[in-house]
């Protein structure tokens, strides 16, 4: 099977049959993060972070110990700063076979609440 550098995921008129339109609506996602099946994933192209919330990091069994300390906040969390408790870089796959995309993400892991698991730029 043939490699792309920079792997492309995309939406046909098939995969919007059930949206009204115009729309306005959230993209959300399942992925595979680790070996962990995460739902509840917003895409969301305005972000400048790839964000993990702590709830779903720890689900995920990783300790603390292998998160890359950071001290940049993040602003915009009704307009509050947060600070990251680390950065963690996982395996993210995306899709079904064989159409999937595999990619190391580096998440900023947050102790934050949220309606998401996690939200990807």
């Amino acid at each position: 099977m043939t490699q792309r550098a920079n792997p492309s995921i995309g939406f046909s008129q098939k995969d919007a049959r059930h949206l009204h339109h115009p729309h306005d609506d959230a993209l959300i996602v399942s992925i595979r993060a680790r070996d962990y099946n995460m739902h509840q994933v917003l895409v969301d192209n305005g972000s400048s972070a790839d964000i993990l919330y702590c709830p779903a990091f720890q689900q995920m069994g990783i300790g603390r110990e292998q998160l890359v300390p950071t001290n940049a906040p993040l602003i915009g969390f009704g307009g509050t700063r947060v600070y990251p408790l680390g950065v963690v870089t996982l395996s993210v796959m995306v899709g079904d076979y064989p159409q999937q995309v595999t990619k190391d993400v580096a998440f900023l892991v947050v102790d934050y609440s949220s309606a998401y698991n996690a939200i990807l730029e």
